[in-house]
């Protein structure tokens, strides 16, 4: 039987609708009042993954933790799928992968994910005073019904008030919403105890007109109108539809980042820290692009399938800018995968990525990586070893790097050294994610490439400020208390 402490589930009308957003707002704001508050997605997709309990969860359901002031947990998302390319995803169940599955063949788990799901849950629930839950993409995907476990096929197995999202900025929010509550069953509009307007650009006092309209053809009350969250940027997003954000055109910037497009580009919250440098220009490159000649430093960050994103810098001719880049001066950093393409080559003879191959990589680092079977997924800490500055990250990684070039480690972590920097000092590559959030690293790097100094950006209070100015926002538009009451009648219904 699901536990019955105070819960509610956040669903939206569409993808990319600021679910986790408006559940990280939440998260901060319930727990400022001295609740005790856990944030649970039962299913994600997302290659923006975060360390929990040594395991792998969503970068959202990490976020929304931090919110809370509480360490992430592999219970926060016990299901989380990752996207390879070809139709097939990873899939990890409580932090541990569990190979390789096309959609056909997750949705015939369902059996098994669903008992594991709301164990989690549970678990949860036995430490909270609330539980705040998110789905994923739209609650109208009923074609997906019978093997839902994100969004209405959750709510129906804990028993869960739902909140339905409108994305007004994307358009149609009107229809949107009308629609999708007039597709669910009678039992699944049921649950719904209201909705909100998010993303609104515009006057608040255009749209309320047509409120009385909505809540007579939904049914439902609506619960607040949410304006545009300009700072959203600022935090850590959870998959590829925030990259954009990441980039900046900042005239008069003094170190000039490209970072490629890659395909399966993922954990592209390492470039948050560099962005949101006033002096740097963080430019997102497609591979068909040709290479900016002001460039300072190509970063290559990490990918879900390091060999499929390496043949598409080749294919595209990304690889020999790369290399003209290196030629005329410029640096070239590496973060995990992209750590291995900078090598001399990337085998994978278990065909773990895809088909059994090995193939030749930039060659810029005098190393190979074998791709083998046992991911590394870990926290760490250490120095990079060029300023001598102390670092902090996590690394989730397949692969073992070896090779000449590995006796110039870049980093000397805890757990030993991490990999390595060419002869020349402008091509570096390691494995560790977050490895930029370090603020005095990140300052003594950067200044190589400006000759003044550089303003003093401290990333994680930067964070932390907007995780409360979130909170702040959500408090002046919602009614939480009502919201707060919505999560209790799950309670109170038990009682009678």
């Amino acid at each position: 039987m699901p536990s019955r402490v105070p819960a509610l589930m956040v669903q939206a009308t569409n993808s990319d609708a600021g679910k986790s957003l408006l559940v990280t707002g939440l998260c901060r704001a319930f727990s400022r009042r001295g609740l005790r508050v856990r944030p649970f997605k039962p299913q994600n997709m997302s290659n923006n993954a975060a360390v929990a309990e040594g395991g792998e969860i969503g970068r959202a359901q990490a976020l929304q933790a931090r919110a809370c002031g509480v360490p992430p947990s592999v219970h926060m998302n016990p299901i989380l799928l990752k996207p390879e390319g070809q139709g097939r995803s990873q899939l990890v169940v409580r932090g541990r992968a569990r190979g390789s599955v096309t959609a056909a063949e997750y949705y015939r788990m369902k059996a098994e994910l669903l008992p594991c799901a709301l164990d989690s849950f549970a678990r949860l629930a036995a430490e909270s005073d609330l539980l705040l839950v998110e789905g994923a993409g739209s609650a109208s995907e009923i074609n997906l019904r019978d093997a839902d476990l994100a969004n209405m096929g959750f709510a129906r197995a804990a028993d869960l008030p739902v909140l339905l999202v409108g994305d007004i900025d994307r358009g149609g929010v009107i229809a949107s919403l009308v629609g999708t509550v007039a597709v669910l069953e009678p039992a699944e509009r049921a649950r719904l105890r209201g909705f909100l307007i998010n993303k609104l650009r515009g006057d608040p006092a255009l749209f309320t007109p047509v409120l009385p309209l909505l809540e007579a053809r939904t049914g439902l009350s609506c619960l607040g109108i949410v304006p545009w969250f300009d700072a959203a940027h600022l935090l850590p997003a959870e998959d590829s539809l925030g990259l954009d954000s990441r980039a900046n055109r900042r005239a008069g910037a003094s170190v000039r980042i490209a970072v490629p497009r890659l395909p399966r580009l993922a954990n592209f919250d390492d470039l948050d820290p560099l962005s949101q440098e006033p002096a740097v220009e963080m430019r997102l490159t497609a591979l068909e692009e040709p290479l900016a000649t002001d460039t300072d430093i190509v970063l290559l960050p990490g990918s879900k399938t390091t060999i499929g994103d390496l043949l598409a810098l080749r294919e595209s001719g990304f690889e020999a800018d790369i290399r003209a880049h290196h030629r005329r001066g410029g640096w070239v950093v590496g973060l995990c995968g992209g750590f291995q393409m900078l090598g001399r080559s990337v085998a994978d003879p278990e065909g773990l990525e895809g088909e059994p191959r090995r193939v030749p990589g930039l060659a810029l680092l005098d190393v190979e990586t074998v791709l083998e079977r046992g991911k590394t997924v870990r926290l760490a800490r250490g120095l990079e070893l060029t300023t001598g500055e102390a670092v902090t990250g996590y690394e989730i990684h397949l692969g073992r790097t070896t090779g000449p070039g590995t006796e110039r480690p870049w980093l000397r972590l805890e757990t030993g050294p991490d990999g390595a920097v060419s002869a020349d000092g402008r091509v570096l590559g390691c494995y560790l994610h977050g490895l930029f959030a370090s603020d005095g690293f990140r300052r003594r790097f950067l200044e190589r490439f400006t000759s003044g100094g550089l303003p003093a950006l401290a990333y994680e209070a930067r964070v932390e400020r907007t995780l409360d100015a979130l909170a702040d926002h959500l408090e002046t538009a919602l009614d939480l208390d009502r919201i707060l009451g919505v999560a209790l009648t799950r309670t109170e219904a038990a009682r009678t």
